[in-house]
């Protein structure tokens, strides 16, 4: 079994998720920091968790609220500085927690240093940090090549004062790093080892797979977005810059997690299995996010249960014994869950139960802020109450297919990944217990039933069943090192695997939906000779080896 001095010590860790704008804020100008962090750290130790990964917290003009980085060597002055930062990184190690910090390599701020001086140096080595080419002939006036950005527009923007354009795959304001060139390479190298010798214990690596263009920058198949994606996504060379990575990352002993859109199974054993050298720890996909959209969560479809069954099982098949998984359900790039595979009408019974889906599968699991009290989607109603670049980049698109924006607000409050970013709700007192002045962004609006100090006040509560899950995965390592089998695959309403190890076994079964289900236990697993360890329901009196499901019911049994 790993142990700290096994480099897979991360195995056995569960993960909080800190969006740090919307956490807590601890000097009440609206805006969460490191000081409400550092208040709360007692309470994210007591939900079970092992680590912190705190999403960006770099100075940022904020144009995509971090992911935008104007120094990574420094804290945002909104949320502390590097000596506050210090106290919570010795608070949580002090509580046994590691931290994870979010780096975010593909492209600056176009407020960062090196950009500012590319501009303004053109022949200076900071030019070549960046993608500057010249237009199309004739003329020059044509973007270099007909890409696409993901957020906004063409990925080419163009400098009247250089007579050049330079690449952004994201936002206008995310020039997009040239990672070919060694000079950068070795800053980043000179990143991660400042963070390390602070004491950071590793890296949740953003977009990593796109760090590479193909050379010469060619066109790319034309499609209606992400145009040009072929061109940066998963190149060779991506490899070959985080091997170089890995040398420094391994004299600490640090974890990784790659985030990687388009991924599948057989693309991340080319990165996390022992054969392709561990290039990261693990690797966050989104392939289980899309069970009710096709591919981005704006283009939605019906929930398909097969659909998340598929993911989930096939990644559990495919890397089990050759890789490990990244196991989440909600982060800062997606609506809240209950929302969009769970149920308002039946908000605790299926919280509870999505979160026994994925918690209790083999791999790392992470939680979100808020996740953890089943915080819910908001309503705005207005544009001008959005902030994200996405959410404006989409009204453009959506206004193209004749949406008024009335009809985009509602399509926005449905699929905006802004519901994730909400404040945390901690009380039913003034909004929401997340700062006295006037919030950032607007709290739900349903603060005074869904928030910590009511979960707290509860004991049935969907924060104190994610703190018995997590619990319970630490205490069993059945959950962690067993191995996964799917049953019922057929089915459009049950989930249902089994989990096994070292002569002990473990059903889990899932309810997806307001209608009762008949569910027989399958062979080999006699729920009378079992012991019911979870459920979100009171246990039965006498068990049985079938069943009528209640609303999003779920049931944990264990043999020993």
């Amino acid at each position: 079994m790993p142990t700290e001095t096994n480099p897979t010590w991360w195995k056995e860790m569960s993960v909080y998720q800190i969006w740090p704008r919307s956490f807590a804020d601890g000097n009440n100008d609206g805006i969460g920091d490191l000081h409400g962090v550092l208040e709360k750290l007692d309470y994210i130790k007591a939900l079970g968790v092992d680590a912190i990964w705190f999403s960006p917290l770099y100075p940022s003009p904020n144009r995509d609220y971090g992911y935008d980085c104007a120094d990574y060597k420094g804290i945002h002055p909104e949320y502390g500085d590097l000596e506050l930062f210090k106290r919570v990184l010795d608070g949580a190690h002090a509580r046994g927690m590691k931290v994870i910090m979010d780096l975010v390599i593909n492209h600056t701020s176009d407020e960062h240093e090196w950009f500012k001086l590319s501009k303004e140096q053109p022949d200076s080595q900071y030019h070549d940090y960046y993608y500057w080419r010249k237009g199309r002939k004739p003329g020059g006036k044509k973007p270099p090549n007909n890409w696409l950005s993901v957020f906004e527009g063409k990925a080419w923007e163009y400098n009247k004062d250089l007579d050049e354009y330079y690449l952004h795959v994201f936002a206008k304001g995310q020039p997009d790093l040239n990672m070919s060139n060694p000079k950068v390479r070795e800053e980043v190298k000179s990143i991660l080892r400042f963070w390390l010798e602070m004491g950071v214990d590793g890296f949740r690596e953003d977009v990593i797979t796109y760090i590479a263009k193909r050379e010469g920058l060619p066109n790319g198949f034309p499609l209606p977005i992400g145009t040009g994606l072929e061109h940066y996504t998963s190149l060779p060379a991506v490899k070959d810059y985080l091997r170089e990575f890995k040398e420094v990352l391994d004299e600490y002993g640090a974890f990784t997690v790659g985030e990687a859109p388009m991924m599948t199974p057989k693309l991340a054993k080319e990165y996390i299995t022992d054969e392709a050298g561990n290039l990261l720890s693990l690797m966050f996909h989104f392939q289980h996010m899309e069970a009710d959209c096709f591919l981005i969560d704006w283009v939605g479809l019906p929930f398909s249960l097969k659909k998340l069954k598929k993911a989930f099982s096939t990644w559990q098949r495919e890397m089990a014994g050759v890789g490990w998984n990244a196991l989440y359900m909600e982060n800062h790039d997606h609506p809240r869950i209950v929302n969009r595979y769970g149920s308002l009408k039946y908000r605790e019974a299926s919280a509870k139960m999505l979160a026994a889906s994925y918690i209790l599968q083999s791999g790392t699991p992470f939680v979100y802020q808020g996740q953890e009290i089943g915080m819910t989607n908001t309503k705005l109603d207005r544009l001008d109450q959005f902030k994200d670049v996405i959410t404006f980049n989409n009204y453009n698109l959506f206004k193209k297919l004749g949406f008024s924006e009335e009809r985009f607000v509602k399509l926005a409050n449905r699929r905006s990944r802004e519901n994730a970013r909400t404040p945390v709700q901690w009380s039913g007192g003034r909004n929401g217990g997340f700062s006295e002045a006037e919030p950032w962004f607007p709290v739900n609006p349903n603060y005074p039933e869904i928030n910590v100090e009511a979960a707290e006040a509860d004991a049935n509560s969907i924060l104190h069943w994610y703190r018995a899950l997590l619990q319970f995965r630490k205490e069993n390592p059945l959950v962690i090192y067993g191995s996964y089998q799917e049953h019922y695959k057929s089915s459009r309403s049950l989930f249902v695997y089994s989990r096994e190890y070292e002569g002990k076994k473990l059903l889990v079964i899932c309810a997806f939906g307001d209608k009762p289900v008949q569910f027989c236990a399958p062979k080999g697993f006699d729920l009378t000779q079992g012991r019911q360890v979870l459920g979100n329901y009171a246990p039965p009196e006498t068990q049985s080896n079938c069943f009528v499901t209640r609303p999003w019911e779920c049931r944990v049994y264990l043999w020993e």
